[in-house]
């Protein structure tokens, strides 16, 4: 036996790292020492302050979550860590885990996804996120020269406009109401617009923003006929929505998306495992490094979490030392 340390929120707006024992790996097993996790901003803080409605505590379990809903819980599904033992294949390789923020765990080999070493580790704590992005753009997949407006410029706003850019001929802005998401925008080669300067008509539209009034912008900039993609998840929160007026006239499509599940088209090919190794092997664009907004350390997550919960989008790193 050894011991390990993980964060736990310990009640709704609290937290603390919690010493514990990590059982001894067996032979399918690997041991891995967290070097980064990340911080899944919409959910985590959702989760963080207790806003899980009991109607989804059993699909909200992380894969290795520990302890129940609300609280107290070890939450978290970003880790990239170095694998001490296990499989000789695997032994000193980085690789990212769907698990919580703990600094050493013993989980089985297949739920290690080596990461390629064109990805440096401090940025491969965006894959969850990315796979996210990934996963929204197969429900709703941009057509070619299609004007893609994406409203929300947090880490899964900003990830889903960055894919939808790479289509031919493609158009996409990203709309948000803070100005100073133009500069990050700017840095993954995609147009910016406030809310109110928008380009109207567009063929798709992605919302990201995780409020209400941002899916009410959505609604608003979809030309006739359009889809608007729901990538947010907005917890136990009653959500209002302009569907009266012109909404049913211009017969516009509001479909949701969750990454649980792969979408129809791609589910008798794809496997969850096929789509995390897209998702890494996407990680080696530098450019995707302006969507880590701060770091801190792993002993300081306790006010690191309760800060973020109050507000920010962009993906935060924990580092362990």
């Amino acid at each position: 036996m050894s011991t390990a340390s993980a964060f736990w929120v310990t009640a709704p707006g609290r937290g603390e790292i919690r010493a514990e024992r990590l059982a001894a790996a067996g032979p399918g097993d690997a041991v891995v020492r967290a070097l980064y996790s990340g911080i899944s901003r919409g959910t985590e803080s959702l989760v963080h302050a207790g806003r899980v409605p009991p109607s989804e505590y059993a699909r909200m379990r992380a894969p290795f979550q520990d302890g129940e809903f609300p609280a107290p819980v070890k939450y978290g599904y970003a880790s990239v860590g170095r694998v001490e033992a296990g499989a000789p294949e695997l032994l000193g390789r980085t690789a990212f885990c769907l698990y919580p923020h703990q600094d050493r765990y013993v989980v089985p080999t297949d739920a290690l996804h080596v990461v390629p070493d064109a990805v440096p580790p401090a940025r491969a704590v965006l894959a969850a996120n990315l796979e996210t992005a990934v996963n929204g753009l197969w429900d709703a997949p941009p057509r070619v020269g299609d004007r893609v407006a994406v409203v929300g410029g947090g880490t899964v706003g900003c990830l889903a406009a960055w894919l939808a850019a790479r289509v031919p001929g493609c158009r996409v802005e990203l709309v948000d109401v803070e100005p100073q998401r133009a500069s990050t925008a700017s840095a993954l080669g995609l147009a910016f617009a406030t809310p109110a300067s928008a380009t109207p008509d567009a063929d798709l539209v992605i919302h990201a923003s995780g409020a209400p009034e941002g899916l009410a912008t959505a609604l608003a900039l979809a030309g006739d006929e359009a889809t608007v993609l729901e990538l947010s998840w907005f917890g136990d929160r009653e959500v209002r929505l302009p569907l009266g007026a012109a909404f049913h006239a211009r017969r516009l499509t509001l479909r949701s998306s969750q990454v649980g599940g792969l979408p129809p088209a791609q589910r008798p090919r794809w496997t969850h495992r096929r789509r995390m190794a897209l998702a890494l092997a996407l990680l080696a664009e530098p450019a995707l490094d302006v969507l880590i907004a701060g770091e801190t350390a792993f002993a300081d997550l306790p006010a690191t979490m309760a800060r973020l919960a109050a507000g920010g989008a962009l993906c935060h790193r924990v580092r362990y030392d």
